[in-house]
This record gives C-alpha cells, sequence and structure tokens, in this order.
C-alpha cells in the first residue's frame, strides 16, 4: 500500500516538471504563409498547400523542405500545391488512409462560377491528435449539402477570406463558418501587414471579423498549440506575419 502511494506521488510530482507540450501531446500548428501551414503531432507531420513564390504568394518565404510524411494540397497549381521534391502527396478528391489516418478530399468550386474558371479545389478533412480538422484554403464556391454534413462540426476549420477571384470573401466565409459550427477558425488568403500584393486583390481580416460578433478573436505569433481536451470555443485566431 505505501509503494502504490509513493508511485502516485511520484507520478504527480513529475508532471509539474514535464514539458507540457509532452503531457498533454498538444497539436503543433505553424503558419508559413498564404495558406500553407506545418500541423505537428506525436503521430504525425503533415504539410499543407506548400507554395511556390509566383502570383499571390511571389512575395513571399517559399516553405523549405520539411521532414513530413505526406502533403494535402488544395490544388496542383503552384501557389498551393507546389511539390519540387515529390514528396507523397494528396491533391485529387477521394478517400485515402495512412497509416491510422483517414483522409477524405471533397471537391469544391475554386471560383464562384461553378469551377467554370478555375475548376475545382479540394477540401480536406481528417482526425489527427483526437481533433477534426478541415482545411478549405482553395474553396469559393458553395458546398453542397452531402458535403456539408461531412465537413460539419470541426474543432480547427482553416477558411479562405480575403476576396479576389479564387477565395471568400469575409461575408461569405462567415456564412460557411455558420453552416460548419466549427470550434476554432484560422482564417488564410488574405492581406496582412507587410504581406499586401498589389498583384492581388485580397483584403484584410475586418470584413470577415465585422461578420463574427459571436467568435472571440485571439492574435497569435507563427506558432500556435492547441490541447485536445482544452480547444476553445468560438474562436478565430489571427497569425502573425
Amino acid at each position: 500500500m505505501i509503494s502504490k502511494t509513493k508511485n502516485i506521488f511520484f507520478f504527480i510530482l513529475l508532471s509539474f516538471f514535464l514539458p507540457t507540450s509532452l503531457m498533454a501531446r498538444n497539436l503543433e500548428i505553424k503558419s508559413l504563409g498564404h495558406s500553407s501551414f506545418l500541423i505537428n503531432s506525436k503521430e504525425k507531420s503533415i504539410i499543407i498547400n506548400p507554395f511556390k513564390a509566383v502570383g499571390c504568394a511571389s512575395n513571399l518565404r517559399e516553405p523549405k523542405e520539411f521532414d513530413v510524411d505526406f502533403i494535402l494540397a488544395s490544388s496542383r497549381l503552384q501557389d498551393e500545391g507546389y511539390n519540387p521534391n515529390d514528396q507523397l502527396m494528396f491533391v485529387e478528391p477521394g478517400i485515402y488512409q495512412f497509416d491510422d489516418i483517414v483522409l477524405n478530399g471533397i471537391s469544391v468550386p475554386h471560383d464562384r462560377v461553378g469551377g467554370r474558371r478555375f475548376g475545382m479545389a479540394t477540401v480536406w478533412v481528417w482526425e489527427q491528435n483526437n481533433l477534426k480538422i478541415v482545411h478549405m484554403g482553395g474553396a469559393a464556391g458553395d458546398i453542397e449539402i452531402d458535403s456539408q454534413i461531412i465537413l460539419s462540426r470541426p474543432d480547427i476549420l482553416f477558411i479562405s477570406i480575403g476576396g479576389g477571384v479564387k477565395s471568400y470573401n469575409g461575408e461569405e466565409a462567415s456564412r460557411i463558418v455558420k453552416k460548419l459550427n466549427p470550434n476554432v477558425v484560422i482564417p488564410v488568403h488574405y492581406a496582412r501587414g507587410k504581406q499586401i500584393n498589389k498583384e492581388c486583390d485580397f483584403s484584410n481580416a475586418d470584413l470577415f471579423i465585422e461578420n463574427m460578433k459571436d467568435f472571440k478573436v485571439k492574435y497569435v505569433g507563427k506558432d500556435l498549440q492547441i490541447k485536445p481536451k482544452r480547444i476553445d470555443q468560438n474562436t478565430i485566431y489571427i497569425f502573425g506575419n
């Protein structure tokens, strides 16, 4: 009995000295600019939408080569599906499995005219670190009802908000968010600080935030850690430059 009590005491004492990330197994999210993110968990490392510094991303620093398990891309366009080292990349709609992760790619128009101008983008939904994640960085069109059911109630939603011809504007994005009912929203594809590119017609995040009165806004740096069991509710994370 004494030995068991000592073991419990040792575990409690150890928990105060172990790094929080080790104890909580946080999901680590790193912004790489544009709609690109590096998402790390204990089990997997994923890069989303790596880009070449062209077009709307021409003034950004390209993500360097990462030791990741695979890439998720909205399309094969160079500003969201750049893969010069021919790493494993999922880009076409469909259901895939990589080890214990099931990836569901859903086709959504990349423009407001049913994909007739810029084709279709792939929206990705998967579960990582016990969190449902949806990435809509390449979407700009309406979501069909069956797709909406699959995408609904994510823990984390990445969504374009800056407007232009291949991105939701702030008002359109807010309507999508309210349909999908996520816990956390991470905006992409918008003008922020020194990243404003005169070749693109992205607006800043103001219109989106104005239409999201029920959500609180938190400004973070380039890195964010999310604890699965303590995830914020109704929160927008604005990543820094």
